[in-house]
């Protein structure tokens, strides 16, 4: 079981995410996991008197004991991955192997495992969830009253500030982290209750003795740490796994955006934005005066798996036939692990780009002198208005001189629409100079962007 780089192994394997991720997702915590869930029925069943004190010391002595090796040599032979591993486990128990598993079924075991790990997984995600926004608000406080274009249709429109543009992705983030929150607290387990979900293996067991299967699986649940659904069948809901998915793909969303952003930002015709570019980073291999914006290109890239992620769960749902269909096991083993490892990987990625991002203020000059005077031109026609103007005559005014001028700056020239307006008789009769060269001036023109900001992030952060 020793994988190398002779053969495939996933980048999920060694090249994405955290080591802390990756574990638990390994197959180690995973029979760890399986091995805390029998315990913990174990416990239970010795109060009912199934199982002696012995026994469950035993389980305990030996819960670490993980051998891989030994269980795939097992499963080799009888052809069924959780019997060879309590099979392994029973080898290392001679006195308890007899009650390992008694009265399960296999997804007793399993789900219930799955839903402990999912829950360790979505705090990882919480938590560096929580540090991106914290960090992207840093920035968001740092540039909240910074005017710059806003582009609406990939087009330069009015002003923005580049703090407030920050605090469109942390609010993004911060509905996200409800929904992981609410989601986290609501994983239950499939519990304990057998081939069908009818308790009626553990009810049989416990005949005669004062303890019935509802007190026994909340017994064993409370040793676990969560709860269980009230009813199942052979599964617990595989909707469950939906919600699970659907709060990545969420987070992965909001990240994606940022990104595809952040990327138009760094062009050089834009030119605002840049990620963090080391001393001896190559850019490419061809061209070597590149500086591309690999980090979110990969954020892109990963969130695509994650969005995709999303049908394979809704299928595995819709198709559970009956009490249970066994064509959810293949692919929930990938996509699931997958998903919260490509998130992980990409939460960490935004951390170190947002920590680290370099925003040009030469750039956002040149966009502020080619393009904000444009936008400003909204607060001419308001005054003149006010003074008296007929709105419909002066917007047609402002619009001839603005087409103008736009053809000057796509030229490659100056633009020329400030002069133009402050010499245009029309306009003069109702303003004066001076007047309108403050008008023009776009970078107040940021209405309560700022005031806004402030407000986004104290909601983001507040604690939780």
């Amino acid at each position: 079981m020793d994988y190398s780089h002779d053969t495939f192994i996933s980048p999920y394997t060694w090249r994405y995410g955290s080591e802390e991720m990756r574990s638990v997702f390994s197959e180690v915590h995973k029979r760890k996991l399986l091995r805390r869930v029998w315990i913990a029925l174990a416990k239970a069943e010795m109060k009912a008197g199934l199982v002696s004190e012995e026994q469950l010391e035993e389980l305990i002595v030996h819960k670490d004991d993980i051998d891989i090796d030994r269980a795939t040599e097992i499963e080799r032979d009888i052809k069924h991955d959780l019997m060879a591993e309590i099979k392994t486990y029973a080898e290392q128990c001679p006195k308890a192997g007899g009650i390992i598993h008694l009265g399960a079924t296999s997804m007793d075991a399993l789900d219930n495992a799955d839903a402990i790990r999912f829950k360790e997984a979505l705090c990882i995600v919480e938590e560096k969830t929580k540090e991106l926004i914290q960090v992207l608000s840093d920035k968001a406080l740092e540039y909240k009253d910074v005017p710059t274009m806003a582009f609406t249709h990939i087009q330069p429109a009015e002003i923005t500030t580049i703090g407030y543009r920050l605090a469109q992705t942390i609010q993004d983030l911060s509905d996200d982290l409800d929904d992981l929150i609410y989601v986290k607290e609501r994983i239950r387990g499939k519990g304990f209750k057998g081939a069908v979900g009818t308790l009626a293996s553990y009810a049989e067991l416990l005949k005669d003795k004062k303890m019935s299967a509802g007190d026994m699986e909340d017994e064993a649940m409370a040793e676990l740490g969560i709860k269980a659904f009230t009813a199942s069948t052979q599964i617990y809901s595989r909707k469950q796994d939906i919600r699970i998915i659907e709060v990545l793909s969420k987070i992965a969303c909001t990240l994606a955006k940022f990104s595809l952003d952040f990327r138009i930002l760094q062009s050089p015709p834009i030119g605002e934005f840049s990620e963090p570019f080391g001393k001896h980073q190559v850019g490419s291999s061809a061209m070597p005066f590149k500086r591309n914006p690999i980090n979110s290109e990969k954020i892109d890239s990963l969130s695509r798996l994650i969005s995709s992620a999303y049908m394979s769960a809704w299928q595995n749902a819709s198709m559970t036939i009956l009490e249970r269909s066994l064509d959810d096991s293949a692919n929930r083993r990938i996509f699931i692990p997958e998903s919260f490892i490509a998130l992980d990987e990409m939460l960490m990625t935004e951390i170190r780009i947002v920590k680290g991002m370099n925003i040009h203020s030469t750039a956002t000059k040149r966009l502020m002198a080619n393009y904000g005077i444009f936008s400003a031109t909204e607060r001419v026609l308001m005054e003149t208005g006010k003074r008296g103007a007929d709105r419909q005559e002066m917007h047609e005014i402002i619009r001839e001189l603005s087409l103008k001028a736009w053809q000057e700056v796509q030229s490659g020239r100056d633009n020329p629409l400030k002069r133009e307006m402050m010499e245009d008789e029309r306009i003069l009769q109702y303003l004066q100079k001076d007047e309108i060269e403050n008008l023009l001036d776009a970078s107040s023109y940021i209405g309560e962007a700022a005031e806004r900001t402030e407000k986004v992030v104290q909601a983001a952060t507040r604690p939780r």
